[in-house]
């Protein structure tokens, strides 16, 4: 294909990087990468890609004081928005948010929204240890409902220790992103704002394979029940990136909406050789429920981003 939509594609812009090198902070001891604009168009043209939507990768903005992540949160969001009126086809961004700062969070979502023009906003699955169910995040979540935002989530390291010679990204990350999904859906999010669209990064995680296991969250949660969970499961939508494989696509192809799955790159984190492989086997899979997703090269993003339609 020459004209997906990516929505998982990372950038690092110079005051990003060098306040991750300051606070000697990894993407959960991944290797921090080099980035600039012109690698990343480089890298589009390279893999078919007529757009990406840019957004900052774990381990966000807030380094542990919350006026220099309010900050640092503007300066990337402002510079977000300048990349996108350069080249408004070429790029989207999701705004960062300087979480766990939930009244800077707020504030800084509708300026990026309101003034800004965001396409939507990143949030990690967990700030500090607290996951998106959190009553701390209601207010977010109002403001965002009102807008009908699009919410990328973006893994981050679980408040537990790594394991030798493994990075978080490898094993940690979908195990987060999927006890936040569960998190979110179970102490009723969707019930309160059923207007978010949410993609979920990787393929949601192990929550497709596991979908019907977490209905069982309904014995402990005494307004839901197995149906609800399920159904609120389903509100998801999920990006590619580097799980598009033999193993993982029949599940997610099984039990995501149609339309709800989209393309993801997850550059320029993931090494180019690793990322073309799942590009490879994403283009010719003729496997079981990919007759149910045609539009997950672009189709489906442009439901969510009206913008990027192209007719």
């Amino acid at each position: 294909m020459s004209d997906r939509i990516d929505v998982h594609q990372h950038l690092l812009p110079t005051r990003y990087r060098e306040a991750l090198e300051s606070s000697d902070l990894t993407a959960g001891g991944w290797p921090t990468p080099a980035w600039n604009p012109g690698d990343a168009t480089a890298m589009m043209d390279d893999a078919g890609i007529a757009t990406g939507v840019l957004s900052i990768s774990a381990p966000g903005v807030h380094f542990g004081d919350d006026a220099a992540a309010r900050d640092l949160a503007r300066e990337v969001n402002d510079f977000q928005a300048e990349l996108v009126k350069d080249a408004p086809a070429r790029f989207g961004h999701f705004a960062v948010l300087p979480l766990p700062d939930f009244d800077g969070a707020v504030a800084e979502a509708v300026r990026a929204l309101d003034e800004l023009h965001a396409d939507g906003v990143v949030l990690l699955s967990n700030a500090r240890g607290r996951y998106l169910g959190d009553p701390a995040y209601e207010p977010l979540w109002t403001e965002l409902a009102a807008r009908r935002a699009v919410v990328f989530v973006h893994p981050a390291e679980p408040p537990i220790a790594r394991l030798d010679g493994l990075p978080s990204p490898l094993l940690d990350f979908p195990f987060d992103t999927t006890r936040t999904a569960l998190d979110l859906v179970a102490h009723g999010v969707f019930d309160r704002h059923p207007e978010l669209r949410i993609i979920l990064s990787h393929a949601g995680g192990f929550l497709p394979f596991a979908a019907h296991r977490f209905a069982g969250a309904a014995m402990f949660n005494p307004d839901t029940t197995p149906e609800g969970i399920l159904a609120g499961l389903r509100k998801f939508y999920f990006d590619t990136a580097l799980s598009a494989a033999a193993t993982s696509l029949p599940s997610l192809f099984a039990f995501a909406e149609p339309g709800h799955v989209l393309y993801g790159s997850d550059f320029p984190f993931a090494p180019k050789e690793w990322r073309g492989e799942f590009d490879r086997y994403l283009t010719a899979y003729d496997g079981p429920g990919a007759q149910r997703f045609p539009d997950v090269d672009r189709a489906a993003a442009e439901a969510l981003f009206p913008r990027l339609a192209t007719g």
